[in-house]
């Protein structure tokens, strides 16, 4: 965003009075001001993201804001601040510190992407899967540490193994995987010949990758305040899950299962590539919670060899980060 957009940002809401410039003395008089102000900014859910601010700096939670007592002068002035912040485009969960990604809160800020709800179906298809107690699963770009850490909570006896190559990614994957039983690598997963030690020894492989097209159109959260190299995936989207269902094909005992997310534009095409190993059967395009194609799933078959997929070569290094999935900005 502009110095003259923020700048105008700003000025929206000290016209508005959510601070108190109007003396606003209770805490629904700013809630509605802060809505206006964030609707005029061109915020998606203003009221929602109103309200989640306020209980944030309150210390509650939303559902509890009716019964809090009205704040005092600093509260007032702590959420004119985070008010002006979000009304910038600045992403609500860079402003609480925390992002909810099915039944986990995590630890995210600047330089790595927040978890989104389109990812929660996959996770669900994960969870639903029968798998040995013991199972070795691998999270490839694993970003925020989101499907790792919610495969270990879940598979508690699981052995969960978390890449990606971003230290900043993993700094903020360790901080949220504390309580767990996470590995975290370190690795770029476009380079040949990554973790020989698992091949033929894994039964889930879950990715996330950075899958954008180069070009797409963003909101100003995700193209702003978004790491580059956690969204995009080359020129058609595919430069990144091309490795990693590569390396899938290598790790994946038979009846392993793959479940890699996608641009929702790319379906097609990430069927078609996972089809081209000849290394998997049952493989099933899925949709997201609001119906566009956003994952794609197989499981591995007995024999061949992932050295024959043609897949795997390096990626350029704008596709090498971890992502969790945006919000692209669809046409109107």
């Amino acid at each position: 965003m502009t110095a003259q957009a923020s700048t105008s940002a700003d000025r929206s809401a000290a016209r508005t009075g959510v601070g108190g410039s109007r003396a606003l003395t209770t805490l629904r008089q700013a809630i509605g001001a802060a809505t206006a102000v964030l609707a005029e900014a061109g915020v998606g859910s203003p009221r929602v993201d109103a309200e989640l601010l306020a209980a944030h700096l309150a210390g509650t939670d939303r559902g509890r804001l009716a019964t809090l007592p009205d704040p005092d002068a600093d509260f007032f002035h702590r959420y004119d601040q985070a008010i002006a912040a979000r009304a910038r485009r600045v992403p609500l969960q860079h402003l609480t510190g925390s992002a909810a990604f099915g039944p986990l809160h995590l630890k995210v800020g600047p330089g790595v992407f927040i978890p989104r709800p389109e990812t929660e179906a996959l996770l669900e298809w994960a969870m639903a899967q029968r798998l040995p107690e013991r199972a070795v699963i691998v999270d490839l770009c694993t970003g925020s540490g989101a499907l790792a850490i919610a495969l270990a909570t879940a598979r508690s006896q699981a052995r969960v193994i978390a890449v990606d190559d971003d230290p900043i990614a993993l700094d903020y994957a360790r901080r949220n995987a504390e309580s767990t039983t996470v590995e975290l690598v370190q690795a770029d997963v476009t380079v040949p010949g990554l973790l020989t030690e698992l091949d033929g020894t894994v039964e889930l492989v879950v990715s996330n990758p950075p899958y954008i097209p180069a070009g797409a159109d963003l909101d100003p959260e995700v193209a702003e305040h978004d790491p580059s190299h956690a969204l995009f995936g080359g020129a058609d989207g595919m430069t990144v899950i091309a490795p990693v269902v590569g390396l899938a094909g290598r790790w994946l005992k038979p009846g392993g299962l793959l479940a890699v997310e996608h641009d929702d534009t790319t379906s097609e095409q990430t069927v078609e590539l996972i089809a081209g190993t000849k290394l998997f059967a049952a493989i099933t395009p899925h949709r997201d919670l609001a119906g566009r194609p956003r994952f794609v799933t197989a499981c591995r078959t007995e024999g061949g060899s992932a050295s024959l997929a043609g897949v795997g070569a390096p990626a350029p290094a704008e596709g090498r980060g971890s992502r969790d999935r945006p919000d692209r900005k669809e046409p109107a």
